[in-house]
């Protein structure tokens, strides 16, 4: 149906450009991104004239890291010609080392910036070039907030290893502890349950569903296996223990509205990070989105309050949420002053579009295979 067709692709552009949108936001060229306080962020977002009258452009509210590794890895995906994966992931990394050029105020992690430097695309066996070693200390969130477009490559229910595969394996190339990692996979699963229009509430338990998936292909990597299985308990116990909280281990009910003001969420989101910074690890910065999508529902301003201005890695926070938004609402809601001079528009809306192809040519081939 071509009208679906276009309200599909239509989401698909928001979600990419929606996520640099919430990027921008939460970064503020730096000043929001380190600031501890949502409530100092939202009295100075009021005497701006509040979230309709914030025109995102550069200088004043450029994209930071996050957006430019989020184009990396779309780029990869949709320039890479070779149908290996292992051809993909040397394209990631390849990617990834040559957006590392593009850093200059844009506040890119420690973790991040070092291991790219040692990271060696050319080499003919991927699993040397592209994979470090396990690292103790790879658990913040600069894997998480840069794989939402994995989820829209691969959308749908019967590309789960791949998405599982490509979002484990891009996000470990810097990121190499399951805390870091997961989060990858977890921002890519999301994104993919978005675009397919399940319900939020049911995402969570989706998540929970797909851990051992996650698990067993670790192990079947036979690489740093007995590493990884000793770190995996700290990002599953944290998610269940936030899913248990909020009523949504089974998926069945939405969850409470939280009536909270920008001080108790603060509060709450420094009590599920990892040293008191929210959304700064691999587990934190997709459950801190999830949770403002869960509260905010289709209100665009909401999200912004909770994902994008509060006291923690706001920026890492508001560009998967705000992925998560365009990816079920489309641009419903949103001033258009937020995102349609957003720094890389055009880059961001050819990336939307070549995701949308591929994710339909490969739905058009499952098709054919299961006829056949």
């Amino acid at each position: 149906d071509r009208i679906d067709m276009e309200e599909l692709y239509g989401r698909y552009e928001a979600a990419m450009v929606l996520s640099a949108a919430g990027d921008a936001l939460g970064y503020k060229n730096g000043e929001w991104e380190i600031c501890r306080s949502g409530r100092d962020i939202q009295r100075e977002l009021r005497n701006m004239g509040g979230i309709q009258a914030i025109h995102v452009k550069p200088p004043y509210w450029i994209v930071s890291d996050d957006t430019v590794m989020h184009l990396a890895t779309s780029e990869a995906m949709t320039g890479c010609k070779a149908p290996s994966k292992g051809e993909l992931y040397r394209e990631i990394a390849r990617k990834y080392k040559e957006c590392m050029n593009d850093m200059a105020y844009r506040s890119p992690g420690v973790t991040t910036l070092s291991e790219t430097s040692q990271l060696r695309p050319d080499d003919p066996d991927w699993k040397r070039g592209c994979r470090l070693p396990f690292k103790s200390s790879g658990g913040g969130c600069g894997a998480a907030m840069r794989s939402m477009c994995v989820g829209l490559r691969y959308p749908s229910e019967n590309e789960l290893r791949d998405l599982v595969a490509v979002s484990v394996e891009a996000g470990r190339m810097t990121h190499h502890n399951p805390t870091g990692y997961l989060g990858s996979l977890t921002s890519a699963l999301f994104t993919s349950y978005a675009i397919r229009g399940k319900s939020p509430r049911e995402w969570g338990a989706g998540l929970m569903s797909v851990l051992p998936l996650a698990k067993e292909y670790i192990i079947s990597q036979a690489f740093y296996v007995d590493e990884n299985l000793q770190a995996w308990g700290y990002f599953n116990n944290k998610w269940q223990t936030y899913l248990t909280q909020k009523g949504l281990l089974d998926g069945r009910r939405d969850p409470l509205a939280d009536r909270t003001d920008a001080d108790e969420r603060d509060s709450f989101y420094t009590s599920l990070s990892f040293d008191g910074v929210g959304g700064a690890s691999g587990h934190d910065a997709p459950m801190i989105a999830y949770d403002a999508i869960l509260q905010a529902g289709k209100n665009w301003g909401e999200l912004c309050k909770r994902a994008m201005f509060h006291g923690g890695d706001s920026d890492s926070t508001g560009v998967i949420a705000a992925c998560c938004y365009g990816a079920m609402y489309g641009y419903q809601g949103v001033p258009e002053g937020n995102y349609k001079d957003i720094e890389y528009h055009d880059r961001l809306v050819h990336e939307a579009k070549k995701l949308f192809h591929l994710a339909q040519l490969e739905k058009h081939r499952r098709k054919g295979q299961d006829q056949a």
